[in-house]
C-alpha cells in the first residue's frame, strides 16, 4: 500500500503509475528500466514524465518561453470564453422586458442554448480535433466566436439573438474541452498541477470579471456595446492563437512509456500499430517516424508552423468519433470526476443566473453595475485560488511520491479536495442563509462567493489532473464526455433553478446544494483508495482504447 493507495495485483505496471524521483528508493532499476536511461529536469532530481522523445518538434521539448506562450495565449482565450456565457447576466431581467419574453424563457433561449450547445460541440470538436488536430479547431471556433458576437450585437429579433448564441455555445466548447488535452501535450506530469491552475482560472476569471465589466459598460451605454467589445476581444484571440498556439500532437518514437502500462521502449512495428489505434496523440504527419529517427528529424521552421493546418488527415467516422468518449465514461476516474465537474461548475452557474433575481429585488435593489460588480469576490477568490493550487498540489504530488518510494500515483493529486470540501460546502449554507435572512451585501458577496470560488478552483484543477494523469493519452476524449454532461445538466438547470428559489425558497435551494457537494465530495475517498486498481481495471478490460 502507497501512503493509503491499495496496490494492484494483477498488473506488474499500471497506467498512470510512474517513477517521478529516484531518491529514497532501494532498487537501482524502475519498472525493469535502467534509471541511466531515464531523462529527468534540469535539476536532475524529477524523471521527465512522459518521457521526451529527442525531436526537436516534439512539444515536451519547445523552449521553456515557447510553452509559456502557449499557456498565456490559452488562459486568455478560456478567459473570453468564460466571459460570454454571463456577459448580460447583470441586466437578464431588463433584457427580457426589452425582448417581451419571460425571464425564464429568455435565460433558457439566451443562456441555456449557449449552455447545451458547448454540450454538443464538446463532442464534435473534440471528433474533428482527432480527425484534423487541435489547430485548425482553435482557429476556426475563434473566427466563430468573433463572427456571433458582432451577430448578437446587431440582432434585431429575440430568434436572431438566441441563434447566435448557440453557434456561439458550439465555438466555446474547444477551450473547454481541448485545452486540459493541449496541457498534457506539452507540459510534465510534476508541471501540470499549475497550468490547470491557470486553466481553470481563465474560465472562473472569465465568467466572474464578465458581469462587473458588462455590467458598469451597459449601464453607460446598452448590452449592444458590450457584445461588440466582446467580438474585438476575441479578434485579439485569434491573433494570439495563430502566432502562439502551434499544434500540439506528436507521436514520439524510440521513447520510455513510463506512465501509459505499454512496452517500456516503443519498436517501430508497435508504433506504426498505435498510430492506427491512437489517432488522437498523432502529430502533423500520417506516417510514423521511425524509431531512431527523431534525433535527426529536422526542425520545423517558423512558417511550417504556424500553418492553420498541417494536411494531417485520419481516416476515420466522425459520427463515431463523437460516441466513443462516452465508453470513457466506465472508467471510475474519469464517472467519478464527470460528477465532481459536473456539480461544482454548475452551482456557479446557478448562482450566475440568479443573482439579477436576488440582488435586483428588495432589500438589495441593485443597479444594473451594482449587479454585475457582486463577481469581483469571485474573482479575486479565483485568483487566490490559482495561486494556491498550483504549487500546493504539484508541491503535494513531489512530496508523497517521494515517500512512496519515488513512485508517483494520480491518486496523490486528490488530497487537495479537502480544500474543496471545506470551502465551498461552507459558502453554499452561508449563502443560502444570508440571502434568506438578507443580511448586508458584503456577507453574501464577499464571504459566501468568495469561499465557493475559492473552493471550486482548488477542486477543479485536482479533478482535471486526476483525470489527465490516469488517461493522458485519452485526455481530449474524457474531456469531451464531461463537458458534455456537465453543459447538459447545466442546461436543465436553467429550466428550474429560478423557479426553484421562487417556490422552496434561496435558503432551502443553496442548503440542498451544500448537501449534495457534501456527499458528492465524500466520493472522494474511496477513489483514492482504490483508484489504482481502477485504473488496473481499465486497462485489463481495454476500456479505454474503446475510446480512440
Amino acid at each position: 500500500m502507497g501512503l493509503g493507495v491499495l496496490e494492484d495485483r494483477k498488473l506488474e505496471h499500471v497506467p498512470g503509475t510512474a517513477p517521478l524521483n529516484e531518491l529514497g528508493r532501494e532498487d537501482q532499476n524502475i519498472s525493469g528500466i535502467d534509471s541511466g536511461l531515464l531523462k529527468h529536469d534540469a535539476s536532475g532530481q524529477i524523471v521527465l514524465v512522459p518521457q521526451p522523445s529527442d525531436s526537436p518538434n516534439d512539444p515536451y521539448n519547445w523552449p521553456r518561453m515557447k510553452k509559456e506562450l502557449f499557456t498565456l495565449t490559452f488562459a486568455y482565450g478560456c478567459g473570453c470564453v468564460g466571459a460570454v456565457g454571463p456577459l448580460l447576466g447583470a441586466a437578464f431581467v431588463p433584457l427580457a422586458e426589452e425582448w417581451n419574453v419571460s425571464l425564464t424563457n429568455f435565460i433558457t433561449g439566451a443562456q441555456g442554448g449557449v449552455i447545451a450547445a458547448i454540450a454538443i460541440g464538446s463532442l464534435l470538436f473534440n471528433a474533428l480535433a482527432v480527425k484534423y488536430g487541435k489547430r485548425p479547431v482553435y482557429l476556426i471556433t475563434s473566427v466563430g466566436l468573433a463572427v456571433t458576437c458582432f451577430w448578437a450585437a446587431e440582432a434585431r429579433s429575440f430568434n436572431s439573438f438566441v441563434a447566435a448564441r448557440v453557434i456561439q455555445g458550439l465555438c466555446m466548447a474547444p477551450m473547454e474541452a481541448l485545452i486540459p488535452a493541449s496541457i498534457a501535450d506539452i507540459w510534465f506530469v510534476h508541471e501540470r498541477g499549475y497550468r490547470t491552475a491557470v486553466f481553470n482560472l481563465g474560465v472562473l476569471g472569465g465568467i466572474n470579471l464578465a458581469t462587473p465589466i458588462a455590467g458598469a459598460i451597459m449601464e453607460a451605454s446598452n448590452w449592444r456595446v458590450v457584445m461588440h467589445a466582446m467580438g474585438g476581444a476575441f479578434v485579439l484571440q485569434l491573433i494570439l492563437t495563430f502566432f502562439f498556439m502551434p499544434e500540439t500532437a506528436y507521436h514520439r518514437t524510440g521513447v520510455l512509456n513510463i506512465d501509459t502500462g505499454k512496452t517500456n521502449v516503443e519498436t517501430e512495428k508497435s508504433v506504426a500499430a498505435d498510430h492506427l489505434e491512437t489517432p488522437s496523440e498523432k502529430g502533423a504527419t500520417a506516417t510514423p517516424l521511425p524509431a531512431d529517427s527523431t534525433a535527426s528529424e529536422p526542425k520545423m521552421s517558423f512558417a511550417q508552423e504556424m500553418r492553420p493546418w498541417s494536411g494531417y488527415v485520419h481516416h476515420v467516422s466522425l459520427i463515431s468519433t463523437m460516441v466513443r468518449p462516452f465508453f470513457l465514461l466506465a472508467s471510475p476516474a474519469v464517472a467519478w470526476a464527470t460528477l465532481l465537474f459536473t456539480t461544482c461548475i454548475s452551482w456557479l452557474v446557478g448562482i450566475s443566473i440568479t443573482l439579477s433575481q436576488i440582488f435586483s429585488a428588495p432589500p438589495y435593489n441593485f443597479s444594473v453595475r451594482s449587479v454585475g460588480a457582486t463577481n469581483l469576490s469571485s474573482f479575486v477568490a479565483s485568483v487566490i485560488g490559482t495561486m494556491i493550487a498550483g504549487p500546493l498540489i504539484d508541491g503535494i504530488v513531489k512530496r508523497m511520491s517521494k515517500r512512496n518510494k519515488g513512485i508517483f500515483e494520480p491518486e496523490f493529486r486528490l488530497p487537495i479536495m479537502v480544500t474543496y470540501l471545506l470551502f465551498t460546502a461552507t459558502g453554499f449554507f452561508g449563502w443560502g442563509q444570508a440571502a434568506y435572512k438578507q443580511d448586508p451585501w458584503p456577507i453574501p458577496v464577499v464571504v459566501c462567493m468568495g469561499l465557493i470560488n475559492l473552493g471550486v478552483q482548488l477542486g477543479t484543477t485536482g479533478v482535471v489532473a486526476y483525470v489527465v494523469d490516469c488517461h493522458r493519452e485519452q485526455a481530449g476524449e474524457a474531456f469531451a464526455a464531461m463537458n458534455f454532461i456537465k453543459n447538459m445538466f447545466a442546461f436543465g438547470m436553467t429550466f428550474y433553478i429560478n423557479n426553484w428559489i421562487a417556490v422552496q425558497g434561496v435558503r432551502d435551494c443553496f442548503f440542498t446544494i451544500g448537501g449534495i457537494t457534501i456527499f458528492c465530495t465524500l466520493t472522494t475517498i474511496p477513489m483514492y483508495i482504490y483508484g489504482k486498481r481502477s485504473r488496473s481495471f481499465v486497462a485489463r478490460h481495454n476500456i479505454a482504447k474503446r475510446a480512440l
